[in-house]
């Protein structure tokens, strides 16, 4: 008799508290001492629109600590078995850091590649078309031979410098 009065305060407490924090209403474990398990999804979407995905399993004691852990997360979508939490990153993505490199396509658009510059190399992505004519020679060779991208600053510092050569329509 109390185990169910206390299970049906919880339930009346998590009701609450997801109607007055703005959280969605999850469902509450079958029996009052075991855990709530989901699989937590967390995005990971950087500048240079790469998305990283980490796979969680969490194992919920508490409703208004699972949310506070994630509140700099914003909600994709949950259901009774998953949860996805999406983070926009103000920063290069980890890939475009360790094998990033600027190039130009062989339409002259400037791009990044995963690796040096090359036709079989992944374009991880491309952005505009430069008019080749108006780069200086050395910078056309810069970008036929790479320009390495190791942060956020050199990344920006490039597209500014090459979107001045964007081709008029």
């Amino acid at each position: 008799m109390l185990r169910m009065l206390i299970y049906s305060i919880m339930v009346g407490v998590l009701f609450l508290l997801s109607a007055f924090t703005g959280q969605p209403e999850m469902d509450v474990p079958n029996d009052i001492n075991d855990p709530l398990t989901l699989t937590v999804i967390l995005e990971r979407v950087y500048l240079d629109g790469e998305v990283s995905e980490e796979i969680l399993e969490e194992t919920i004691w508490a409703m208004e600590d699972f949310w506070a852990q994630y509140e700099d997360w914003q909600l994709i979508h949950h259901d009774e078995e998953q949860v996805v939490f999406q983070q926009h990153v103000d920063d290069i993505s980890p890939l475009l850091k360790s094998n990033g490199y600027f190039g130009i396509s062989d339409e002259g658009v400037l791009t990044i590649f995963d690796g040096k510059p090359n036709s079989s190399n992944k374009v991880i992505q491309s952005f505009f078309q430069i008019d080749v004519e108006k780069l200086e020679s050395r910078q056309h060779n810069l970008l036929k031979k790479g320009i390495k991208v190791g942060n956020k600053a050199e990344y920006i510092n490039v597209l500014e410098t090459y979107r001045t050569y964007t081709s008029s329509p």
